[in-house]
This record gives structure tokens, C-alpha cells and sequence, in this order.
């Protein structure tokens, strides 16, 4: 079962996973948001949104013959379930997805596997959404005018990325909460998780197409 009990009064637990932290770790999510709870909800929601279908997608890439494709969307899911501590999925995604250009003996039964996977994690996503007594916007709100010190900030995590510093994760983390107002969940949620997969080039690109 998931532990919240170290989150503060000021910010209500979230409510307890009952099919257990293989499936959701959620203390592991929050932590990648410093505890951020509200952000951590928002993107729990952008991923029920984004990725319940992504194991049927990448089957339909396999039987049309396109695997490069279904590796893609293979990789996104990866990095999209690591960042909210979704473990299980994300495991069995890192198993496949060097699988994808063999052939289909190799890469139909961890597919399968993830198909459930995933079906078990969207399930134990919106228990945790509808056990929330918060309503939360259903969008991102706009991103906020940058301030001088938001500004060097994201100009101090464009410079981090563009030398392949894994201190950016770190900032990441760190200002997470000021960075999602400045960039839009959106952005932010796009550079955090190709960060988080050490693929710095991806992170900068975004990151400077919201900047610039």
C-alpha cells in the first residue's frame, strides 16, 4: 500500500492506492515533484488522458508492419510512466522496447503483458483522481508571465541541457512547481520526461521552442 503520511497538513494525502505500489508508486512520483501534490495530480490526469490506449497503438504499428513506430510510442509511454512513479509499466516497457524490431515471437507476449499493465494502472489512476476531494481543472492553465528570476532560471536549465548536465533533472525536481506555471503543464511535463530518459536534446528542444 502506498505511505503518504509524511505530507503536510496544508496538503491533504492522497488517497490510498488499494492494488499496491507496483502498480502506482506514488510517494516516487511526488518526489520527482518535491512533493508537489496538486502538480502531481494534473499530470496523473494528462496521462489518463494521453497514453490508456498506447499498448493498442503500438499493436496496430506492429501489424502494420511499422515498428519503428510502435517503438516510439513504446518510448513515450517509458518515460511518461516513469515520471509518476507508475513502475510496473514502466519496467515492462524498457523490456520491449529494444524488442520492436524483432520478430513478433519476440516482442507478443511483453506486449501483452504491458497491454494489461497498463489497463491495471489506468484503473488504479482514476481511483486515486476520483478519491480526490479537489476538483482540479481539467486544463492547464496558461502559462504565467516569466519574471526576471523565472527567466534566469530557464535560462540557467536550457544551458544545463545543452551540455548534457544531469543537474537539469535535479532543477527539474527542484522548481518544478514555478517551472509548470512558467511553461504550461504541457512543456514542462515534455521536458521533464525526456530529461528523466538522459535524452537532453529532446528536453532542450522543447524547452527553447516555449522560450523562445
Amino acid at each position: 500500500m502506498v505511505n503518504n503520511d509524511h505530507q503536510t497538513t496544508t496538503s491533504p494525502p492522497l488517497p490510498a492506492v488499494p492494488a499496491g505500489g507496483h502498480v502506482l508508486q506514488v510517494e516516487t512520483g511526488l518526489q520527482q515533484l518535491m512533493g508537489d501534490r496538486e502538480l502531481y495530480l494534473q499530470i496523473l490526469r494528462r496521462f489518463r488522458q494521453r497514453y490508456p490506449d498506447s499498448g493498442s497503438q503500438a499493436r496496430a504499428a506492429f501489424d502494420n508492419n511499422e515498428p519503428g513506430h510502435a517503438q516510439r510510442i513504446i518510448h513515450t509511454l517509458k518515460g511518461a510512466a516513469g515520471m509518476i512513479g507508475a513502475q510496473q509499466v514502466y519496467l515492462l516497457a524498457a523490456q520491449l522496447e529494444p524488442l520492436c524490431a524483432a520478430p513478433a515471437p519476440a516482442w507478443a507476449a511483453p506486449l501483452t503483458q504491458l497491454e494489461l499493465a497498463l489497463r491495471s494502472l489506468i484503473n488504479v489512476i482514476d481511483e486515486v483522481l476520483e478519491g480526490d476531494r479537489r476538483e482540479m481543472l481539467e486544463r492547464s492553465a496558461p502559462p504565467a508571465p516569466a519574471v526576471p528570476e523565472t527567466r534566469m532560471l530557464l535560462r540557467h536549465l536550457a544551458r544545463l541541457l545543452d551540455e548534457g548536465d544531469g543537474a537539469a533533472i535535479d532543477m527539474l525536481e527542484q522548481s518544478a512547481t514555478v517551472l509548470a506555471q512558467s511553461l504550461g503543464m504541457e512543456v514542462f511535463q515534455e521536458v521533464t520526461e525526456a530529461a528523466h530518459q538522459f535524452d537532453f536534446e529532446a528536453a532542450l528542444a522543447a524547452l527553447q521552442a516555449a522560450i523562445d
